[in-house]
């Protein structure tokens, strides 16, 4: 039977503070800085409310990743009130403290977590990236540079940083206590977010918004049913996210009581904020609604070249895919999606144009569900066998045939970099009187593909079909045996 491991000397240094709060609050006016994050950690595991509260007033690096140490778990209240009344009471002070170095309160729980491996000494770096002033020597001023430094400057405002999720119903505890302080200090206090969703719109919700310094915001997602009106009045919000990198608009519906000059007006105005976003790398736009022949208005508005863009699940017509190939800037472009675009009618000259010229970039392709036929996807074959750097390609619930799945083997095998495709059941793995899978003649198409891959050289190159389960509809899989949705494991 293995023994635990013993603790380390400094662990049971902080214990041993934090067993008398009392001295180890009076500690902290001459605690090395090296031993304020371990000490911080043990005081953060043994819920050390007061002497947390006290070590953020003294905190001597410009951030405190706190989200860190929080990791997958919810924050418990009392250490998130101790931190927050902990950072109100430093802002109350008139001057500013001696140690005082603290401008960012970090609750991300995926952010700066190399920070505590690094001052509990389990990795051995010299000084985390996040604290470059912290590695260097605090110079002694002198009695000239104390007469010439005047006053104290007023504090800047502290930062606190958080992913924001505004959901149904009423905030949770911990949200409600920080927008209170934030409301407490407006001024001195600035609520930052990298993240955001919206996944209702309320009142509530709105004012939380009004909260949050806009050009922080760098990951927006408004993913809830909308009215093309309601999206008009989030016009003003937008524009002022300047550092946004991505953008996901889901779910827009247009009113038949809206005339066409009003919704002309309204797409207007919310594709013109795209000229106030430069740094938009990733545009999703989703079940969007006023999509349909207005696809240029967004292309006119765009600062830069995208790096993704996925257009899912809209109403699509000949004339948005000639807009796309001619004036979309695939500089950059690395990621495409038109999942659920029915491209049915649509001449296939416009989409192979633009993977052709988005093929020295392209990475990932998904052309699930968008009704392409044989003659389209032949016509495409030539332009994806030019995409050196495609890793994933997918073009499920797809009616074509074997011989065309047999020839997109033939043409893209020679990218190296492509391991995995996710193909639709070609038409012959289908019963012709019923027009069901036969999951027998799946078995023998994957077969057929599989000894092809051998011979070709590229059996690394994973081919997975892809089909919707005929209890539920979620997606099955084949390779070449099904791998069962829930629905047919729980029976």
């Amino acid at each position: 039977m293995s023994l635990p491991a013993p603790c380390r000397l400094l662990e049971l240094a902080c214990q041993g503070l934090l067993k008398d709060e009392a001295s180890a609050i009076a500690a902290l006016e001459s605690l090395p800085m090296e031993l304020f994050p371990p000490l911080f950690v043990a005081a953060f595991t043994g819920k050390h409310t007061e002497v947390l509260k006290m070590m953020v007033q003294a905190w001597p690096f410009p951030c405190l990743p706190l989200g860190a140490l929080m990791k997958d778990r919810q924050p418990d209240h009392e250490i998130f009130q101790a931190a927050l009344d902990g950072l109100d009471a430093l802002l109350a002070q008139a001057t500013r403290p001696r140690r005082w170095k603290l401008q960012l309160l970090n609750l991300q729980k995926k952010v700066h977590q190399e920070f505590w491996t690094v001052w509990s000494g389990t990795r051995t770096d010299a000084c985390s990236q996040l604290e470059p002033e912290a590695a260097q020597p605090m110079r002694k001023r002198g009695r000239a540079d104390r007469s010439r430094a005047g006053p104290n400057p007023p504090l800047t405002p502290v930062q606190v940083f958080v992913d924001l999720c505004l959901k149904e119903g009423i905030p949770d505890e911990s949200l409600s206590y920080l927008i209170k302080k934030v409301t407490e200090r407006r001024g001195s206090l600035h609520l930052c977010c990298k993240k955001l969703k919206i996944l209702a719109v309320s009142k509530q919700n709105m004012n939380i918004l009004n909260m949050v310094q806009l050009d922080s915001v760098q990951d927006l997602e408004l993913n809830c049913t909308w009215k093309l009106s309601t999206l008009k009045k989030f016009v003003p919000y937008l524009g002022q996210m300047g550092n946004l990198r991505r953008f996901l608009l889901s779910h827009i519906l247009t009113s038949s009581r809206t005339t066409m000059e009003q919704e002309e007006l309204c797409v207007g105005q919310v594709t013109a904020q795209f000229l106030s976003l430069p740094c938009l790398q990733e545009l999703c736009l989703d079940s969007v609604s006023f999509l349909k022949g207005r696809l240029d208005q967004i292309l006119r508005s765009l600062k830069s070249p995208l790096k993704t863009l996925s257009i899912t699940n809209c109403l699509f017509i000949e004339r948005d895919l000639r807009h796309l190939s001619r004036h979309l800037n695939v500089s950059q472009l690395k990621g495409l999606s038109f999942s659920g675009l029915n491209l049915t009618s649509v001449t296939s000259g416009p989409l192979q144009l633009l993977i052709e010229k988005a093929s020295p970039t392209l990475q990932n392709l998904d052309l699930d569900e968008c009704g392409i036929m044989d003659p389209q996807f032949m016509d495409i074959l030539p332009a994806l066998s030019q995409c050196s750097q495609l890793m994933t390609l997918s073009f499920c619930e797809n009616p074509i045939s074997m011989t065309v799945l047999e020839d997109l083997l033939r043409h893209t095998v020679g990218l190296s970099k492509l391991t995995r495709v996710l193909y639709a059941a070609p038409l012959e793995s289908y019963e012709e009187t019923s027009g069901t899978l036969h999951l027998g003649k799946l078995a023998q198409v994957h077969a057929v593909l599989k000894q092809m891959l051998q011979k070709l050289g590229r059996p690394d190159m994973v081919w997975l079909c892809a089909s919707p389960c005929p209890r539920c509809g979620d997606r099955t899989f084949y390779d070449p045996n099904p791998i069962l949705c829930p629905c047919y494991v729980s029976v």
